[in-house]
């Protein structure tokens, strides 16, 4: 029985089972150590954190990461043992010319990378990946359930 207990982030309802505890997590990034990081780190942070959802159909397990900017071939979906789902990239910081005055610098560069261990129902050897308008769909399908099956017996007798 899957118990659902509220979030602390956003509200939502989640399952006790927390995928998301294998995101690769750098200190270096967390927003209480934010004002001590070079510019150069902190421009990367948002790219290292990129917005992931996650959801199961009956069907599969489909995560969805926003990688704005990013082509499909700037990005890597693999599995590992263990049943652990990585999504990395890496966005180039943009050149700069020596003529150029920047006024602000808000887009992200840097590398990223998402790890998530996917669960027992999920069909390792059939996941596939798309790219969209800066959206990467990974889908896992889910193994049918095996519905027990029942045979009558013969009553001798």
């Amino acid at each position: 029985m899957s118990q659902l207990i509220p979030s602390l982030f956003g509200g939502r309802r989640t399952n006790v089972f927390d995928p998301f505890s294998l995101d690769v997590w750098d200190p270096l990034f967390s927003s209480a150590l934010a004002n001590n990081v070079p510019s150069s780190a902190r421009e990367t942070a948002a790219i290292v954190n990129a917005r992931i959802d996650w959801k199961e159909t009956p069907q599969a397990h489909v995560i969805k990461a926003d990688l704005p900017g990013l082509k499909k071939e700037q990005v890597k979906v693999e599995v590992e043992e263990g049943r652990v789902l990585q999504i990395s990239g890496e966005r180039s910081k943009e050149e700069e010319e020596k003529n150029d005055k920047w006024h602000r610098i808000e887009r992200s560069s840097g590398k990223l990378m998402r790890r998530f261990r996917l669960p027992e129902n999920a069909v390792m050897d059939q996941i596939k990946a798309s790219m969209e308008d800066g959206v990467l769909t990974v889908t896992a399908p889910k193994k049918e359930d095996k519905k027990p099956q029942v045979k009558t017996i013969d009553i001798s007798g």
